[in-house]
C-alpha cells in the first residue's frame, strides 16, 4: 500500500511540475546600463521563437512567457544576455558594454532610441571622455570630439563660457548657439560654471532637422542633451571618489618684446622717453628689467574632488554626488570656487506599470573676475599692463596711491601704467556669487502593454549677486575726483534671479508585431520664465570705515550730488506653449521612417505671428540586413536622410528674455512742449515680426567594417535660414528711419566625417585611432539693402549677397614703399597707392573669422591596465585682427610703452627692404582701415593628453576597493600656428588685451569601493 501511495505522489509531483513549466505568466522588469541609465529599445525575445517586445522609454518591459523558457536581451553595442524564466515575475537586467561593437543610446530628450534604429545625425560623448578633466566648464571637454561642432573659448577666466556653433553660423543678429537640455530641463544660455562634469553620464549633440525639429522654435541651432548619472536597481552601495590637483600657466606669445636696455636704446635713438637723457654707458648698466607678464600673470593651482554614491533596491535606485572645485586664474586676483550637490532617484511599482524619477542639483559658485578686458584702459586692464608696460619700470616704484598720483601728475604720460594696475590689484575687487539649481520630476504609468502616459516638470533657477568695490584710497578714486568732491570710491551691488519652469505631458503608443514596430507620441509643453533684478551703486566712501561689500563707510547726502546713490531695477517675463508629436515605424531593423510636427506659441511675437509650425521627416535603410550584403566586410551600413523646418525665437542674443517688446510700440514719459512732462514713443514695434526659420536637408551614412574594427559616419547637409532678423529702412515720416523686421536669407553647406579604427585589438593590447573633421561654407543669399550690401561705412566687415557672413572688407595692404617708408595699399583697381580712399577702395578679402575646416584626431592605447589617450584639434581658414601686436609696433608708443623687436626693422634710408614702415610714415592713419594686422589664426593643438593605470583585479583582492585608477593629464599642451599672440583660439574677430586661455597640468585618482 505504501509503495502504491509513493508511486501516486511521484506521478502527482511530475504532473504539477509539468503544469508549472507549461503555465503562462507575465514577466516584467527594467533594463539599465552600467551607469544605471534606463535602456529603451532593448529587444526582449523568447529564444527559439519570434515572440518578443522592446523596452520603453524608461527601460521597462513586460512579456508573456512560461517558466523554463529563455529570454534573450540584446542591444546594439552591449553584450547579449540570456535569462531563464523562473518563479519570479520580475527581472531587472543590467547590460554591460561590448567593446567589439559600436553602440550608442541616442537621446533626444523627448525620445530615446538605438544607434541602429536612429534616422538622425547625432553624436554621443560618454562620461569616459568627460570626467576627471580639469575644466571648469564641461562644454570645453567636447572640443574637437564631435564633427560639425565648433567650440571657441575667448577667455581664460575660470568658468568662462565658450561660443558653441553647430554646422555654421545660422543667424546675423539672433542666437547662434544650440539649445541645452539637462535631464530634460531646457537651459537659458550656456552658463555651466556651476555644473560638475563628474556627474555627467553622456552628452548627445543633435544636428539635423530630423532630430531638432521636435524642439520647434528653439531647435534652429541644434540641441545638446546632457544626461547625468543614475543608480541601478538591485545593486549594492558603490562609492566612487574622483580627485585631481594641478596647476595652470600662461601659454606665452611670440611678440619678441624688447628688454629694458633695448627699449631705452630705442628711446635714445628717437629722443623721447626716459632713454632720451641716458648715455650708452648708463643704458648698458641699467639693472631693472621687469617682466610684466610674470608680474600680472601667475601659475595657478587647481583642485577638484567628487564623491559619488549609487545604490539600488528592487524598486528604488539612487545616485548622489558631492563635489568641490577650486581653480586659481592665471591672471592675478581671478579664481573660481564651486560646491555642487546632486541627487537622482528612480523608482517603480512591483508590477512595473508605474515608474518615476527625480533629479535635483544645488550648486554654489564664487568667482573673482578681471574687468575692462578687451579695452585700452591703461588704469584698468591687467592684460594691457602685462603686454605693453615698459620693462625699465620697477614694481618697487609703487609706494602708494597718493604717491602714484603725484608721480603721474609730474610726468604727464602713461609711462606708469603698470603702477596704476598694481594699485588696482590692491584696492579693487569684483566678485560674483551664483546659486544654480536644476530640478526635475517625472512619472509614467503603463495604461496597457502598449499605451503609456507620462509627465515631467522641470525647474531651472539661477541667482547671481555681483559686488564691485573700489577703495576711496585708490589711485583711480583720487584721479577722478571732481572739484569740491572730498571722498571717492564706489561700492556697487546687484542681484538677479532667473527662474524657468518647464512642464511636459506625453501619451505614447508602442507595438511590435511580426517584424513591424511602431511608436507614436503626442505632447503638450508649457514654459514660463521670470527674470527679476535690482542694484545700487554708492559713490563716495570714507576710507577709514569702508570695506568691500560691507555697506559701511557710505557718505550720506549732505547737499552734495556726488554722494547720491544710483539705483536700478528690472523685470521681464517670457513664455512658450506648444503641442507636438512624432511617429516612428521600423521594419525588422531594416527600414525605418519618422516624422515630427510641432506648433509653438511664443510670448515674444504679436498675435499676428504668435503661432508657428515646425516639422521634419527622416528615414533610414540598414543595408547590412539585406541578403545581398551577406559575406561583405560591412557589419553595419546604414543610409539615412532627413529634411525639416526649425525656428529661432531668440532673434536678439542668446537669452529667452531678449527683445521682449520688438513687436510692440513702446511709450514712455518724455519732456514735451515747454518742458512739460509728456507721453512719447520710445520704440516702434513691428507687429508682423516672427521667428527666423531654418530649413535643413541631410544625407548620412553610418558604417562598421571588419567586425567593427573600422567604424564611423559621413554626412552632407544644407541649412538655409530665412526671415532673418535685421533692420529694414523705413520712411522718415515716422521720425524713425529703421525698423526691425524679418528679411534676408543665409545658407550653410557642409560635410562631416568621423572614423575610428582599432589598429590592434586583442586581450592584452588595444590601439585605436580616431579622426573627425568638417567643412562648412557660409553664404549670404539675400539682404534688405537694394545694393545687396549691408555696410555702415566704418566696419571692417560687410554683409553682402553672394559672399560669406561678415567677410573682411578692407583696404588691401601692400607693404612698405622702399622709396620713403610710407605704407602702400592697393586701390579698387589693383593699383599701388599711398593714399587710397577708404570709402571706395576697400576690397573683399575672401577671409572670415568663422573657420571653414575644423576637427580633431587622436589615439587610445590600453595595455594590461596602462592606458594613454590623446586629442589633437585643428582649425583652418580663420582670420583675426591682432591688435595686441599692432600696439607693439606703433611708433607713437615709444617713450610710453614697450614694443616688439620687430620695430627695429623699421624703414630707414639705409634699410629700404623691410616689412615695417618708417617710424615717421605720414600715412599710418590709413592702416586702421586695412588688413595689415589681419592674421591667419589657423592652428593645430595638442588639446588633451592623459596617461594612467587601471589597477588589475588581482592587485585589489582582499581590499575594500572595487577598482582604482591613477592618471596624469594635460590640456592645451602644444600649439602649432602662425598666430603670434598668447592663444590662437578665440571667439572674437579681433583680439585686444583679452584673458588668454591657459595650459593645464594635473594628476588624478579614481577609487571605487
Amino acid at each position: 500500500m505504501r509503495t502504491k501511495f509513493s508511486g501516486f505522489l511521484t506521478l502527482l509531483l511530475a504532473f504539477v511540475v509539468q503544469i508549472t513549466f507549461a503555465q503562462e505568466k507575465t514577466v516584467s522588469g527594467t533594463v539599465t546600463d552600467e551607469e544605471g541609465l534606463p535602456l529603451p529599445g532593448v529587444n526582449v525575445i523568447i529564444q527559439g521563437t519570434e515572440s518578443g517586445t522592446q523596452t520603453d522609454f524608461d527601460g521597462n518591459f513586460s512579456i508573456e512567457t512560461e517558466v523554463g523558457e529563455i529570454l534573450e536581451f540584446s542591444f546594439v553595442g552591449l553584450t547579449t544576455q540570456e535569462i531563464t524564466v523562473g518563479q519570479s515575475n520580475t527581472l531587472d537586467i543590467v547590460m554591460v558594454s561590448n567593446a567589439e561593437a559600436l553602440g550608442e543610446v541616442i537621446v533626444t530628450g523627448y525620445r530615446t532610441t538605438t544607434q541602429k534604429k536612429s534616422n538622425v545625425a547625432s553624436s554621443t560623448v560618454t562620461a569616459s571622455t568627460i570626467e576627471g578633466r580639469p575644466n571648469a566648464n564641461f562644454i570645453q571637454t567636447l572640443q574637437s570630439q564631435v564633427p560639425g561642432l565648433n567650440i571657441q573659448t575667448g577667455s581664460g577666466q575660470p568658468g568662462a563660457s565658450s561660443t558653441v556653433v553647430i554646422r555654421g553660423i545660422g543667424s546675423i543678429n539672433g542666437s547662434i548657439e544650440p539649445l541645452y537640455v539637462i535631464d530634460g530641463v531646457p537651459q537659458n544660455g550656456d552658463n555651466f560654471r556651476s555644473l560638475n562634469p563628474n556627474e555627467i553620464a553622456s552628452i548627445s549633440v543633435l544636428k539635423d532637422a530630423g532630430a531638432t525639429a521636435i524642439y520647434g522654435n528653439r531647435g534652429a541651432n541644434g540641441v545638446i542633451i546632457v544626461e547625468t548619472k543614475r543608480g541601478s536597481y538591485n545593486s549594492d552601495l558603490e562609492i566612487t571618489y574622483i580627485g585631481t590637483t594641478g596647476f595652470t600657466q600662461i601659454q606665452g606669445n611670440d611678440y619678441d618684446l624688447l628688454d629694458a636696455r633695448g627699449l631705452l636704446r630705442l628711446e635714445n635713438q628717437q629722443g623721447v622717453g626716459r632713454g632720451s637723457t641716458l648715455t650708452e654707458e648708463e643704458i648698458n648698466n641699467y639693472d631693472v628689467n621687469t617682466d610684466w607678464n610674470d608680474y600680472f600673470f601667475r601659475t595657478g593651482v587647481s583642485q577638484s574632488h567628487t564623491l559619488n554614491l549609487s545604490s539600488g533596491s528592487k524598486n528604488l535606485s539612487s545616485f548622489t554626488s558631492i563635489g568641490y572645485f577650486n581653480q586659481e586664474g592665471i591672471l592675478e586676483n581671478t579664481d573660481l570656487n564651486r560646491f555642487t550637490f546632486r541627487n537622482n532617484l528612480n523608482g517603480k511599482s512591483d508590477n512595473g506599470k508605474f515608474s518615476y524619477g527625480t533629479s535635483l542639483s544645488v550648486n554654489f559658485s564664487k568667482r573673482n573676475e578681471a574687468t575692462s578686458l578687451g579695452t585700452g584702459g591703461v588704469n584698468q586692464n591687467y592684460v594691457l599692463g602685462a603686454n605693453n608696460s615698459a620693462p625699465y619700470i620697477s614694481p618697487s616704484t609703487y609706494t602708494g596711491s597718493e604717491d602714484l598720483l603725484d608721480l603721474y601728475n609730474s610726468d604727464g604720460t602713461l609711462l606708469y601704467t603698470p603702477l596704476m594696475l598694481i594699485d588696482k590689484l590692491n584696492t579693487f575687487s569684483n566678485e560674483y556669487q551664483e546659486i544654480k539649481s536644476i530640478a526635475n520630476v517625472n512619472a509614467s504609468y503603463k495604461i496597457t502593454d502598449n499605451l503609456t502616459a507620462s509627465t515631467r516638470f522641470g525647474l531651472d533657477y539661477t541667482q547671481n549677486v555681483r559686488s564691485v568695490f573700489q577703495s576711496g584710497n585708490s589711485f583711480n578714486s583720487f584721479l577722478f575726483l571732481d572739484p569740491g568732491q572730498e571722498f571717492g570710491g564706489t561700492d556697487s551691488n546687484s542681484m538677479s534671479r532667473q527662474m524657468i519652469a518647464n512642464s511636459t505631458t506625453q501619451l505614447s503608443y508602442t507595438n511590435t508585431f511580426d517584424k513591424h514596430s511602431i511608436e507614436v507620441s503626442a505632447f503638450t509643453e508649457y514654459v514660463k520664465a521670470h527674470l527679476r533684478g535690482f542694484g545700487f551703486t554708492q559713490t563716495g566712501l570714507d576710507p577709514k570705515s569702508s570695506a568691500p561689500y560691507a555697506g559701511t563707510g557710505y557718505i550720506g547726502y549732505d547737499g552734495n550730488p556726488y554722494y547720491v546713490p544710483s539705483v536700478n531695477a528690472n523685470k521681464t517675463d517670457a513664455g512658450l506653449f506648444s503641442y507636438f508629436g512624432y511617429a516612428d515605424y521600423d521594419y525588422d531593423t531594416t527600414f525605418g521612417f519618422s516624422g515630427t510636427l510641432r506648433r509653438d506659441a511664443s510670448y515674444r511675437f504679436n498675435t499676428t505671428n504668435r503661432w508657428g509650425t515646425f516639422w521634419s521627416v527622416s528615414g533610414r535603410w540598414n543595408l547590412e540586413a539585406m541578403d545581398f550584403m551577406n559575406g561583405s566586410a560591412f557589419d553595419v551600413l546604414k543610409l539615412r536622410a532627413s529634411y525639416g523646418k526649425t525656428g529661432n525665437q531668440n532673434i536678439l542674443g542668446e537669452s529667452i528674455f531678449a527683445a521682449p517688446n520688438a513687436s510692440r510700440d513702446i511709450y514712455g514719459s518724455t519732456p514735451g512742449y515747454a518742458n512739460n512732462q509728456a507721453l512719447g514713443i520710445f520704440s516702434l514695434g513691428n507687429d508682423t515680426l516672427k521667428w527666423e526659420e531654418i530649413f535643413q536637408a541631410n544625407i548620412g551614412i553610418d558604417y562598421e567594417l571588419f567586425n567593427s574594427r573600422i567604424r564611423g559616419s559621413f554626412d552632407v547637409y544644407q541649412k538655409t535660414t530665412k526671415d532673418l532678423y535685421q533692420s529694414v529702412g523705413l520712411s522718415a515720416i515716422n521720425a524713425i528711419t529703421e525698423i526691425d523686421a524679418n528679411f534676408g536669407e543665409l545658407r550653410n553647406r557642409g560635410v562631416e566625417l568621423a572614423v575610428k579604427g582599432d589598429v590592434i585589438r586583442n586581450d592584452d593590447l588595444r590601439v585605436t585611432l580616431n579622426f573627425n573633421g568638417s567643412y562648412n561654407e557660409n553664404e549670404i543669399v539675400d539682404v534688405p539693402s537694394e545694393t545687396g550690401t549691408n555696410w555702415d561705412g566704418e566696419s571692417l566687415t560687410a554683409i553682402t549677397e553672394g559672399r560669406s557672413l561678415n567677410e573682411y572688407y578692407v583696404l588691401k595692404y601692400a607693404g612698405v614703399n622702399p622709396v620713403n617708408g610710407n605704407l602702400l595699399f592697393y586701390d579698387a583697381d589693383g593699383n599701388l597707392t599711398e593714399n587710397p580712399d577708404p570709402a571706395i577702395d576697400r576690397q573683399y578679402t575672401g577671409e572670415n573669422f568663422f573657420p571653414k575646416f575644423q576637427g580633431g584626431f587622436g589615439f587610445d592605447i590600453d595595455y594590461k591596465g596602462f592606458y594613454a589617450t590623446s586629442l589633437f584639434s585643428f582649425v583652418t581658414n580663420t582670420y583675426r585682427y591682432d591688435y595686441d601686436y599692432s600696439g607693439l609696433v606703433d611708433p607713437s608708443n615709444i617713450g610710453i610703452f614697450n614694443l616688439s623687436e620687430d620695430i627695429l626693422r623699421a624703414w630707414t634710408p639705409e634699410n629700404t627692404s623691410t616689412d615695417i614702415p618708417a617710424l615717421n610714415a605720414s600715412n599710418r592713419d590709413l592702416e586702421q582701415f586695412s588688413d595689415r594686422f589681419l592674421k591667419d589664426a589657423s592652428y593645430l593643438r595638442m588639446r588633451y593628453l592623459t596617461v594612467g593605470y587601471n589597477f588589475q583585479p588581482q592587485f585589489l583582492e582582499n581590499t575594500f576597493l572595487k577598482s582604482a585608477k591613477v592618471f596624469a593629464q594635460g590640456e592645451n599642451l602644444f600649439t602649432w600656428t602662425k598666430w603670434r599672440g598668447w592663444d590662437a583660439e578665440s571667439n572674437r574677430s579681433a583680439d585686444q588685451y583679452q584673458y588668454p586661455t591657459p595650459r593645464i597640468y594635473s594628476i588624478g585618482l579614481e577609487l571605487k569601493f
